[in-house]
């Protein structure tokens, strides 16, 4: 994989594998999160197409993947090629400064000047080929000294992502599209999304962080001092028998904060973070009207329907239809409908409704209905 390109010999691929995806349940549970499943009909996991997109560009000896230490069994199920030392388990999900932070300070340790990048398990990314040269830009903006991350070309005012504003282009070796990033935009509501595709300077955040290792503890540093003491006492007990340990004395005092917030917006603020505007087919299928979208290639009139044996009788209907248990389902005459049957727990809402899924989620842990979740 352009083996010339400034950085890329360097270059290592991170995977984080965690979160449940609570707007997607009954599908997505704490047992089996969204990564594990597959919901493009690939015919593997989302998980598993991560894997594939970027073994091309580090190698698959260049990949590490961090998840519960639940999930490992199943993680390395679907990636039977993964390294041993690259599985980092999380005693409990403490966000992604921590499974970040973790793996950049490790690999630093392993080898220092790694250039790292992270890019999430659950993502469905369409052109392999576009997101590959945006990535080797990415790492050569790393290269340079920036953090650098990868910005989706909007295709329509979606109000489920947050945004980058774009500023002035950097002129970096080996990163000729890479501009400086003005700031980040929370999720915003249909109005100001149109606004943001109209004015042509705005890109999907699509989470994807590429640095060098030794940099991006820096920045964390700078922002969460005590974290990164904490995440270097971890890293330096890692590869030695002072693992279990050192992870039961440390991990309960780790702090849960995103990496939007302790280094990519701090770092965007003092001019040290790097965009790669890139134009590929790319969704977090966060919710089920995207995965309706998905499937139905954005027509409004088609029933996607998702499951080895399901069985849907539909007239005049549209939307989603995810099947876990052979049961007949029949859909008359209604719109835009979400039916997702599980063994255990049936959903039936509506695409606009598609994401207070997560507000079910939220009142069945307040109810102590663990058995569903």
């Amino acid at each position: 994989m352009q083996s010339s390109a400034p950085g890329i010999d360097r270059f290592y691929s991170v995977i984080p594998a965690g979160g449940i995806g609570s707007r997607l349940w009954p599908l997505s549970r704490a047992d089996a999160p969204k990564f594990l499943h597959d919901l493009t009909g690939s015919g593997q996991s989302l998980l598993r197409d991560t894997w594939d997109r970027l073994a091309p560009i580090s190698g698959e000896q260049r990949i590490m993947v961090v998840t519960g230490r639940a999930h490992r069994a199943a993680v390395e199920e679907r990636i039977p090629e993964l390294a041993d030392h690259n599985v980092v388990l999380e005693a409990d999900p403490r966000d992604s400064s921590v499974a970040i932070g973790l793996a950049a300070a490790i690999l630093e340790r392993r080898e220092p000047g790694v250039i790292m990048g992270s890019f999430a398990a659950d993502h469905v990314i369409r052109d392999t080929r576009a997101f590959e040269r945006a990535v080797v830009e990415a790492v050569a903006a790393a290269d340079a000294g920036y953090i650098a991350t990868i910005g989706i070309a909007p295709t329509e005012p979606a109000v489920g992502f947050g945004y980058i504003r774009c500023g002035a282009p950097l002129d970096l070796p080996g990163a000729p599209s890479a501009r400086l990033v003005e700031h980040f935009v929370e999720k915003p509501d249909i109005a100001t999304a149109r606004g943001y595709l109209a004015d042509g300077g705005y890109f999907w955040n699509a989470g994807m962080f590429i640095s060098r290792a030794s940099l991006l503890l820096e920045r964390l540093g700078a922002t969460e001092p005590e974290l990164l003491d904490n995440l270097l006492e971890l890293a330096a007990a890692w590869d030695t028998s002072r693992r279990g340990a050192t992870v039961d004395r440390v991990w309960p005092r780790l702090k849960k904060i995103a990496i939007d917030y302790s280094v990519a917006e701090p770092s965007a603020a003092e001019g040290k973070l790097a965009v790669i505007p890139a134009h590929f087919g790319w969704d977090d299928v966060g919710d089920f009207a995207s995965l309706a979208k998905l499937h139905s290639g954005g027509r409004s009139s088609d029933l996607a329907i998702l499951g080895e044996n399901a069985r849907v009788l539909s007239d005049a209907s549209s939307g989603v239809v995810v099947s876990q248990t052979g049961r007949l389902i029949s859909l008359i005459g209604v719109s835009d409908i979400v039916v997702v049957d599980t063994p255990d727990a049936l959903l039936v809402t509506t695409s606009e409704n598609a994401q207070r899924v997560k507000a079910v989620v939220d009142a069945l842990k307040l109810s102590g209905r663990n058995d569903v979740l």
